[in-house]
Protein backbone atom coordinates (compact mmCIF):
# COMPACT_ATOMS: atom_id res chain seq x y z
CA UNK A 1 0.00 0.00 0.00
CA UNK A 2 1.25 3.47 -0.83
CA UNK A 3 0.69 6.68 1.12
CA UNK A 4 -2.39 7.36 -1.02
CA UNK A 5 -3.91 4.02 -0.03
CA UNK A 6 -3.44 2.53 -3.50
CA UNK A 7 -2.82 -1.21 -3.54
CA UNK A 8 -1.28 -2.45 -6.82
CA UNK A 9 -2.95 -5.42 -8.47
CA UNK A 10 -1.02 -8.65 -8.87
CA UNK A 11 -1.63 -10.67 -12.02
CA UNK A 12 -0.42 -13.96 -13.35
CA UNK A 13 1.20 -13.55 -16.76
CA UNK A 14 0.52 -15.96 -19.60
CA UNK A 15 2.30 -15.81 -22.95
CA UNK A 16 0.36 -17.51 -25.76
CA UNK A 17 1.13 -18.30 -29.38
CA UNK A 18 -1.01 -18.28 -32.50
CA UNK A 19 0.45 -20.99 -34.74
CA UNK A 20 -1.02 -21.32 -38.24
CA UNK A 21 0.01 -24.14 -40.55
CA UNK A 22 -1.65 -24.94 -43.88
CA UNK A 23 -4.46 -22.48 -43.16
CA UNK A 24 -5.31 -23.95 -39.75
CA UNK A 25 -4.63 -22.63 -36.24
CA UNK A 26 -3.39 -24.89 -33.45
CA UNK A 27 -5.66 -24.92 -30.37
CA UNK A 28 -5.88 -26.87 -27.12
CA UNK A 29 -8.92 -27.67 -24.97
CA UNK A 30 -8.46 -26.86 -21.28
CA UNK A 31 -10.07 -28.19 -18.11
CA UNK A 32 -12.93 -25.65 -18.47
CA UNK A 33 -13.79 -27.17 -21.88
CA UNK A 34 -12.65 -23.98 -23.62
CA UNK A 35 -10.34 -23.91 -26.61
CA UNK A 36 -7.23 -21.88 -25.98
CA UNK A 37 -3.94 -20.96 -27.55
CA UNK A 38 -0.86 -22.93 -26.51
CA UNK A 39 1.43 -21.16 -24.10
CA UNK A 40 1.85 -20.51 -20.42
CA UNK A 41 3.68 -18.84 -17.59
CA UNK A 42 6.93 -17.06 -18.17
CA UNK A 43 9.98 -18.09 -16.15
CA UNK A 44 12.21 -15.37 -14.59
CA UNK A 45 15.18 -16.46 -16.73
CA UNK A 46 13.49 -16.27 -20.16
CA UNK A 47 12.18 -13.69 -22.58
CA UNK A 48 8.50 -13.75 -23.58
CA UNK A 49 9.56 -15.02 -27.01
CA UNK A 50 11.50 -17.89 -25.45
CA UNK A 51 8.59 -18.65 -23.12
CA UNK A 52 6.01 -19.03 -25.86
CA UNK A 53 8.30 -21.19 -28.01
CA UNK A 54 9.11 -23.45 -25.02
CA UNK A 55 5.48 -23.75 -23.94
CA UNK A 56 4.20 -24.59 -27.43
CA UNK A 57 6.83 -27.31 -27.78
CA UNK A 58 6.03 -28.70 -24.31
CA UNK A 59 2.28 -28.74 -24.95
CA UNK A 60 2.22 -29.98 -28.56
CA UNK A 61 5.72 -31.16 -29.54
CA UNK A 62 5.72 -28.45 -32.22
CA UNK A 63 8.91 -26.38 -32.39
CA UNK A 64 8.14 -22.83 -33.50
CA UNK A 65 9.83 -19.56 -34.38
CA UNK A 66 8.30 -16.67 -32.46
CA UNK A 67 7.09 -13.74 -34.53
CA UNK A 68 5.49 -10.42 -33.58
CA UNK A 69 3.32 -9.53 -30.59
CA UNK A 70 -0.31 -9.60 -31.69
CA UNK A 71 -2.26 -8.40 -28.66
CA UNK A 72 -2.44 -8.17 -24.87
CA UNK A 73 -5.29 -7.91 -22.39
CA UNK A 74 -6.44 -8.81 -18.88
CA UNK A 75 -8.65 -11.91 -18.76
CA UNK A 76 -10.83 -12.77 -15.78
CA UNK A 77 -11.22 -16.51 -15.27
CA UNK A 78 -14.57 -16.93 -13.51
CA UNK A 79 -13.96 -20.48 -12.30
CA UNK A 80 -10.61 -19.55 -10.76
CA UNK A 81 -11.76 -16.09 -9.62
CA UNK A 82 -8.54 -14.49 -10.80
CA UNK A 83 -7.18 -12.16 -13.44
CA UNK A 84 -4.45 -13.13 -15.89
CA UNK A 85 -2.45 -10.76 -18.08
CA UNK A 86 -2.32 -12.41 -21.52
CA UNK A 87 0.18 -11.56 -24.26
CA UNK A 88 -0.14 -13.26 -27.66
CA UNK A 89 2.51 -13.73 -30.33
CA UNK A 90 2.23 -14.86 -33.91
CA UNK A 91 4.38 -17.98 -34.35
CA UNK A 92 5.73 -19.91 -37.32
CA UNK A 93 5.68 -23.73 -37.13
CA UNK A 94 9.01 -25.48 -37.68
CA UNK A 95 7.56 -28.95 -38.23
CA UNK A 96 5.31 -30.98 -40.51
CA UNK A 97 4.45 -33.46 -37.74
CA UNK A 98 1.02 -33.82 -36.21
CA UNK A 99 0.64 -32.05 -32.85
CA UNK A 100 0.96 -34.30 -29.80
CA UNK A 101 -1.40 -33.80 -26.85
CA UNK A 102 0.33 -33.31 -23.50
CA UNK A 103 -1.04 -34.10 -20.06
CA UNK A 104 -1.91 -30.40 -19.61
CA UNK A 105 -4.91 -30.43 -21.95
CA UNK A 106 -7.90 -32.56 -22.88
CA UNK A 107 -7.73 -32.24 -26.66
CA UNK A 108 -5.66 -30.77 -29.48
CA UNK A 109 -7.17 -29.43 -32.69
CA UNK A 110 -6.44 -27.60 -35.91
CA UNK A 111 -9.11 -25.16 -37.06
CA UNK A 112 -9.74 -23.06 -40.17
CA UNK A 113 -10.26 -19.33 -39.82
CA UNK A 114 -13.97 -19.63 -40.58
CA UNK A 115 -14.44 -22.07 -37.65
CA UNK A 116 -13.03 -19.78 -34.94
CA UNK A 117 -16.12 -17.64 -34.29
CA UNK A 118 -18.17 -20.69 -33.31
CA UNK A 119 -15.67 -22.10 -30.80
CA UNK A 120 -16.01 -21.79 -27.02
CA UNK A 121 -13.01 -19.56 -26.42
CA UNK A 122 -12.24 -16.16 -24.87
CA UNK A 123 -12.78 -13.26 -27.26
CA UNK A 124 -9.18 -12.10 -26.83
CA UNK A 125 -7.91 -15.37 -28.29
CA UNK A 126 -10.33 -15.06 -31.21
CA UNK A 127 -9.10 -11.50 -31.82
CA UNK A 128 -5.45 -12.62 -31.77
CA UNK A 129 -6.16 -15.49 -34.18
CA UNK A 130 -7.93 -13.21 -36.64
CA UNK A 131 -5.12 -10.65 -36.38
CA UNK A 132 -2.49 -13.31 -37.20
CA UNK A 133 -4.49 -14.70 -40.15
CA UNK A 134 -4.79 -11.13 -41.52
CA UNK A 135 -1.06 -10.45 -41.07
CA UNK A 136 -0.13 -13.72 -42.76
CA UNK A 137 -2.44 -12.90 -45.70
CA UNK A 138 -0.95 -9.42 -46.01
CA UNK A 139 2.59 -10.87 -46.01
CA UNK A 140 1.64 -13.24 -48.87
CA UNK A 141 0.44 -10.30 -50.97
CA UNK A 142 3.64 -8.27 -50.64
Amino acid sequence: MTASGYVPHMYSISVKGVVVRDGQVLLLKNERDEWELPGGRIEPTETPEECVAREITEETQWPVTTGPILDSWIYYINEAERHVFIVTYGCYPDTDAEPVLSHEHKEVGLFREDEIAGLKMPDGYKRSIMTWFAQLRAAENV
